[in-house]
């Protein structure tokens, strides 16, 4: 199948640091080129990949300050991949909606994931407009908000199986990896560290939307011989981080569409603890690959019984629920489907 997967340009494909997204759109290109498929990838200019790379800006817009207009550029890689169409039999979109107006002219069959939250109400006239574009969802909680969309199914990530390796020894220090926004309550992390008195290594990255609020409220608490500030990490980096932990604490405040983080420890073998919100009861298996909590109480006891959990288990729950080959075969049984209802393909 020829099939063009349309990425983000804030990060590069895979990205350096941080970008969910966009490690999810190159896990399933690979995957796709490595099953035989004919893929373009519409990505930004130093992205890496076994695909054909088609760009409109050179490298990933948020480390390079000369990109201004990020809306630009992503309108403008939408318009290419729908110029042209005609080569592909599907089209993949992962922008949001930016591609919306585009999508609704093409005859050739195309679907969109949804990688973000669904919830906020200023969306709803949005999406009303735009009800008839055919979408995934990462999660069926994402849905939750806005279940009249053209929903056509749910895929849920899936990363490279030989991206992570599993360690069956347990860590001694709490890992938080993820970014510093008020969602995201690394607050909390370092309160759970605290309680417990273990230690807690934190990995994550300040957008400037959120500098304010690390400055009053995250970067006073990280004065305490318990906590660990590395930075933002990369891919390579990952392993080491997750795998070498004793548990990971993703003690999140909003309704996560997803939790790429929750996957990635479970490849490292090492469990999670998770407080109850979005799409958490979806990915973790309370008491199998981790712990579902709704305090902070509740996360320091669960975290007296990570022993219980077995480390292997993690990895092979991972394999098979999480893999990018699952996730591959769950697209593309999708991409079938919605192929075989086009109108322009009947026709």
């Amino acid at each position: 199948m020829r099939i063009a997967q349309v990425a983000p340009l804030y990060e590069r494909v895979p990205p350096k640091y941080y970008g969910g997204t966009e490690r999810i759109v190159s896990c399933l290109t690979e995957e796709l080129v490595r099953q035989g498929h004919d893929v373009t990838l519409f990505a930004s200019g130093d992205s890496i990949t076994t695909a054909k790379l088609v760009s409109v800006c050179d490298e990933g817009l948020r480390l390079n300050p000369k990109y201004t207009d990020h809306i630009l550029y992503h309108m403008l890689s939408a318009e290419h991949a729908a110029q042209r169409a005609d080569e592909f039999d599907f089209i993949h979109f992962h922008l949001t909606y930016l591609h919306y107006a585009i999508a609704r002219r093409l005859t050739t069959a195309h679907v969109t994931t949804s990688h973000g939250r669904m919830d906020l109400p200023e969306y709803v006239p949005l999406y009303r407009e735009y009800a008839d574009i055919p979408l995934i969802s990462i999660s069926d909680n994402q849905r939750e908000p806005l279940p009249w969309l053209n929903w056509q199914g749910t895929v849920y990530h899936g990363i490279s199986e030989d991206l992570f390796q599993g360690r069956t020894e347990p860590g001694k220090y709490l890992a938080f990896l993820g970014r510093f926004s008020p969602e995201k309550r690394a607050d909390r992390a370092i309160e759970i560290a605290k309680r417990s008195g273990i230690p807690l290594k934190i990995a994550a990255k300040i957008d400037k939307t959120d500098l304010e609020y690390f400055e009053s409220t995250i970067k006073p608490l990280l004065d305490d011989p318990l906590i660990e500030y590395i930075g933002e990490i990369g891919e390579k980096e990952k392993q080491e981080f997750l795998s070498n932990a004793y548990a990971q604490v993703f003690p999140i405040d909003w309704p996560e569409p997803f939790g790429l983080v929750m996957i990635e420890a479970m490849a490292c073998g090492t469990p999670t603890v998770a407080f109850r919100c979005g799409s958490v009861p979806e990915i973790i298996d309370d008491g199998v690959t981790g712990f579902i909590v709704e305090s902070i109480e509740e996360a320091v006891n669960s975290l007296k019984r990570i022993p219980e959990i077995s480390r292997k288990k993690c990895r092979q729950v991972f394999e098979k629920r999480f893999s990018a080959s699952r996730m591959v075969r769950d697209y593309l049984s999708i991409y079938g489907r919605i192929q075989s209802e086009s109108p322009a393909r009947a026709a």
